[in-house]
């Protein structure tokens, strides 16, 4: 069995646009790419995910176009790499598909050096007659500005009155895949599962696999995601207990920091005064974008409540 047969993400992940599930205005962006039956130089934008990758893989599905990928977070991160897988691909002509262009994805575009986006962007000029290039980052600023205004933006940004839509169309997905897997499971379970990790699609199918292990998705693992408590940390904050608080760190790390940060978010308002809450806000901030990309989210997690136990004033 492939990776691919194995690996949900990989096995479910949607072939054309019309599969993919998207806020209305979106998905007529990249029907009308298809429509045109060629694409611009493209920046998708969003959190992780969300689907931008599997978005521009099924665009380019769809228009039958040769694709090379670069992670930005594996061999994108060197120049001399890129600059010649790259330009070896972009320079010469399909012979296999009859489409306008060849398309280049840099997935996770934003973990890619300075020096490699300049070299990027002057490919974006230089083979402008036979290739493409698809950009897809979670942070944009993060995109240099003459490789930036060279692309077309998407952003993938969920606004209010699309979540409830999406969240109930990924529900009836993921109802389907493990009902295909053979999977007993809970709705309302399921329902948790994805309001914890909405929109992070890849997140929720992943979570599935891993609890369809015993095969059933039911309670029994909502301890596994229950609410995090703060009231202790805050506490250990106030009193500076360092080894607490990295206990506490160790005890409610289950790799989603974005949730984490949220709830200590939260956390700041009932325990901090004004002052303090306005401080916290900015490191937290700090923390959250860093998040994105460092090594040890454990250690990025601790070094954000320690400036937040020394710089914050407590109620």
């Amino acid at each position: 069995m492939s990776r691919n047969e194995f690996v949900w993400v990989e096995k479910y992940r949607p072939q054309t646009i019309d599969e993919c599930i998207l806020p209305d205005n979106i998905k007529k962006t990249f029907k009308d790419f298809l429509e045109q039956g060629e694409v611009p130089n493209l920046l998708l934008s969003g959190p992780p995910g969300c689907g931008k990758t599997t978005v521009a893989k099924a665009l380019c599905n769809e228009l039958g176009v040769d694709v090379y990928v670069i992670n930005g977070s594996d061999e994108g991160r060197f120049l001399d790499t890129v600059r010649n897988n790259a330009k070896n691909f972009a320079s010469t002509v399909s012979l296999s598909s009859a489409a306008k262009h060849k398309v280049i994805i840099i997935d996770e575009a934003d973990n890619t050096s300075n020096d490699v986006q300049l070299a990027l962007r002057a490919f974006t000029e230089e083979f402008v007659g036979n290739c493409r290039f698809i950009f897809t980052c979670n942070y944009k600023n993060k995109i240099i500005e003459p490789l930036h205004s060279r692309c077309a933006v998407v952003d993938f940004a969920i606004r209010g009155k699309d979540r409830q839509s999406l969240a109930a169309k990924f529900f009836g997905r993921i109802q389907e895949i493990l009902t295909g897997e053979g999977v007993s499971f809970e709705p309302k379970v399921l329902a948790t599962l994805i309001q914890k990790h909405f929109p992070d699609w890849r997140r929720v199918l992943n979570e599935c696999q891993r609890y369809s292990s015993s095969g059933k998705i039911d309670a029994g693992i909502l301890a596994t995601f229950s609410n995090i408590k703060t009231d202790d940390l805050f506490t250990f904050l106030k009193e500076k207990d360092f080894p607490a608080v990295r206990k506490w760190v160790v005890e409610n790390s289950d790799g989603d920091s974005h949730h984490l940060f949220r709830t200590i978010y939260d956390g700041a308002y009932t325990h901090l005064t004004g002052p303090g809450v306005a401080a916290a806000v900015l490191i937290i901030a700090k923390y959250l974008y860093q998040s994105a990309f460092v090594a040890d989210q454990e250690i990025n997690t601790l070094a954000c409540l320690t400036e937040i136990m020394v710089e914050c004033e407590f109620k």
